[in-house]
């Protein structure tokens, strides 16, 4: 069975099962690296969960090392059905739309309601498998294991998903911008799992752009700039999309004010009133360029990032 290949995986040591590990993050960059021996996965917009099994007992971790167990009953009990005694799974937990998409907004509102037949994990790593720590183990051999292991599980958890790899990342991010998806992370393929940031993972991000009135601040100091209220405008309405508070340096900042403090109002310029005590309101003759990377089921901007104010 694979369960017992961890034990012949190069760097793979005998462990009992740790607590929370610290997650490995990625390291932001602007372009897909052209850098030889990278592999590539989609980024699915969801829920970064650990996944700890121990004698048929599931705990589901976020990425900060809560305990989410009781939040996705559906997928535990799934994992708890799979063919191992002891085993940890770095993953990605997600909801999916009718395309099977990640639907972040969806996912947000199952959480609310309980429902959880959208849900899916989709497992990227394999870090503990019967006693064997495999941290240490190059990245496509616990992949290699990881799916193999998955595999044999089959039908007993078809909500656990094997998460793919390329060997194509420019072609990856293309396909991922025509599904609408979050963008991809690429990976050293020889690279064991170190927690915290590093270099060996990097994520390119698919952000939308978009044009956003801008109907107030927030200031800081004498003369600096700590938000950006923004409103998309609707036929003769404004409707209110959240703010930015990213994207500009101290000069910037100051000029971003210095522009509209001119035409600051008493009320918001908003389709529906609002109240919002640190807010200085304006009339909305200026734009914002945002990059951002969805909305939100409340029509809220998701990391906003603002890019230039613009007539």
């Amino acid at each position: 069975m694979s369960r017992f290949l961890a034990r012949v995986l190069h760097g793979a040591k005998p462990s009992p099962l740790p607590a929370f590990i610290k997650p490995c993050l990625a390291t932001q960059r602007d372009e897909v690296t052209r850098a030889r021996g990278f592999v590539h996965e989609l980024k699915l917009d969801g829920y970064r969960i650990q996944a700890h099994l121990r004698a048929g007992q599931v705990t589901l971790y976020t990425r900060t090392g809560l305990d989410w167990s009781n939040r996705f009953p559906a997928i535990a009990a799934e994992l708890s059905r799979l063919p191992a005694s002891k085993l940890i799974l770095d993953g990605e937990l997600i909801s999916a739309d009718a395309n099977g998409r990640p639907d972040f907004p969806a996912l947000q509102d199952d959480l609310k309601r309980r429902r959880h037949d959208r849900m899916i994990y989709y497992a990227f790593d394999l870090l503990h498998l019967d006693g064997f720590d495999t941290r240490a183990a190059p990245l496509i051999e616990r992949k290699r294991v990881l799916q193999s292991f998955l595999a044999e599980a089959g039908r007993s958890a078809p909500r656990v998903i094997y998460s793919e790899h390329f060997e194509d990342g420019a072609d990856l991010y293309r396909r991922a911008l025509g599904m609408g998806l979050e963008g991809i992370v690429s990976k050293r393929a020889d690279a064991p799992y170190r927690s915290g940031r590093t270099e060996a993972w990097c994520k390119v991000k698919a952000w939308k752009s978009a044009r956003f009135a801008v109907v107030g601040f927030v200031p800081e100091g004498a003369d600096g700039l700590l938000k950006l209220r923004l409103a998309r405008r609707e036929g003769g309405t404004l409707i209110y999309v959240g703010a930015v508070g990213t994207g500009w340096d101290r000069k910037a900042a100051r000029s971003i004010r210095r522009a509209l403090e001119p035409h600051v109002r008493a009320d918001p310029p908003l389709s529906k009133p609002m109240r919002m005590q640190d807010t200085r309101w304006v009339e909305p003759l200026r734009d914002a360029e945002v990059a951002y990377s969805d909305v939100t089921t409340g029509g809220l901007l998701q990391r906003p990032l603002f890019k230039a104010l613009v007539a």
